[in-house]
C-alpha cells in the first residue's frame, strides 16, 4: 500500500533532487500554493534541488516570469523544464515539415515559434491553413471549454493527408482555479483515437526527463546519477512518468484526483487505494498537497 505523508520534509533526506510539477502542485492556475512553495524553499535551503518539470507548452522562459508575475517566489526552485521546450527542439528539426497548422490561443501561444538557438540550422517554420500544412502542431484547443470532438471534420481531413501531430502538452485536463479546462493532450489523444499519428514531449514521455536531467546536470557540473523524486498530482502523467524512468514518486492527491481520493487534507487511505488500483499506477508516496 502506497503511505501517506504528513510533509515532503519526512523523505527529502532520500533525494539530492526534486521533478516538481507545476499546475496543481506549485500553483492552481491562478494563485500560488503558499505551503507547496515554502516546502520547496526549505528543501532547497538544506541542499536540494528542484527543477520545475511542466507540461506547459510555452519556453521555459515564460513560463519563469509567469509564475514569478502569480507569485511563485523565485527561490522555491532552480530550474525549469517544459514540454514546450522539448517539443519545439523536435520542431525545428523538422519533425512535422516546414509548414505547420497551428492549434492554440493567440496571443498566449505565441512564444511556442520564437527561434531556439540550440538547435543547428533550424527549418523555417510556417503557419498555414490546413489544406497547405505538412503538419500539425498543437499547443491546445482555440477553446478550452468546448467538446474536443468539435475537432473531428479536420482531424479526419488530417489523417487522410497522412499528417503527424506534435502535442506540445500531453496534459489532458487542468483545473484553473476552480474551472476545469481541456489541454492538447485531448486533442492527440482524439487524434490518435482517430487512426492519426500524435508524437507527445511532455510527461510521462522520455523526452522531457532528458531536459530536466539536463537542466540539472548544468547547475551541478556532476556526472553522479543523483537521487531524484518526481511530485505531481497527474497519476498517469506526474506518477507513471516517473515509473517509466524507474525513478520514485509523490502523489498529490488534492489536486486532479481530489475526488477519486476523497481529499481534504489527506486522501481517505481507502480511496487512494482504489484509485490506485483503477489507475494500475502506484506511487512511492501519496500526500493531499504538497507542504
Amino acid at each position: 500500500m502506497t503511505p501517506i505523508v504528513n510533509s515532503f520534509a519526512e523523505i527529502t533526506g532520500q533525494y539530492d533532487v526534486a521533478f516538481v510539477d507545476l499546475w496543481g502542485c506549485m500553483h492552481n492556475g491562478i494563485e500560488p500554493f503558499d505551503d507547496a512553495v515554502a516546502a520547496m524553499q526549505a528543501y532547497r535551503a538544506a541542499g536540494g534541488i528542484v527543477i520545475l518539470v511542466t507540461n506547459s507548452p510555452r519556453p521555459w522562459d515564460s513560463v519563469a516570469k509567469q509564475i514569478t508575475d502569480m507569485g511563485v517566489a523565485t527561490d522555491s526552485w532552480d530550474a525549469i523544464a517544459t514540454s514546450g521546450d522539448s517539443a519545439r527542439a523536435a520542431m525545428f528539426r523538422g519533425i512535422v515539415g516546414e509548414k505547420v497548422y497551428f492549434m492554440g490561443e493567440t496571443p498566449r501561444d505565441d512564444d511556442f515559434f520564437k527561434p531556439l538557438k540550440i538547435i543547428a540550422d533550424p527549418v523555417e517554420i510556417q503557419k498555414v491553413s490546413l489544406e497547405d500544412a505538412e503538419g500539425i502542431v498543437c499547443c491546445g484547443p482555440f477553446d478550452t471549454q468546448a467538446d474536443v470532438d468539435v475537432n473531428r471534420p479536420e482531424f479526419l481531413y488530417a489523417k487522410q493527408k497522412g499528417l503527424k501531430l506534435l502535442c506540445a502538452n500531453p496534459d489532458i485536463i487542468v483545473d484553473r482555479g476552480e474551472t476545469r479546462e481541456w489541454c492538447a493532450g485531448a486533442l492527440a489523444a482524439l487524434y490518435t483515437e482517430m487512426g492519426g499519428e500524435s508524437l507527445y514531449f511532455g510527461k510521462p514521455h522520455p523526452p522531457i526527463y532528458d531536459l530536466a536531467r539536463r537542466r540539472y546536470a548544468a547547475l551541478t557540473n556532476s556526472i553522479a546519477d543523483p537521487r531524484i523524486i518526481c511530485i505531481g498530482d497527474g497519476i498517469r502523467t506526474d506518477v507513471l512518468g516517473g515509473q517509466m524512468e524507474d525513478l520514485d514518486t509523490l502523489f498529490i492527491t488534492g489536486g486532479l484526483a481530489a475526488a477519486e481520493t476523497q481529499t481534504s487534507d489527506q486522501p481517505n487511505a481507502t480511496s487512494l487505494s482504489d484509485y490506485i488500483q483503477s489507475e494500475k499506477v502506484t506511487p512511492t508516496y501519496a500526500i493531499g498537497f504538497l507542504r
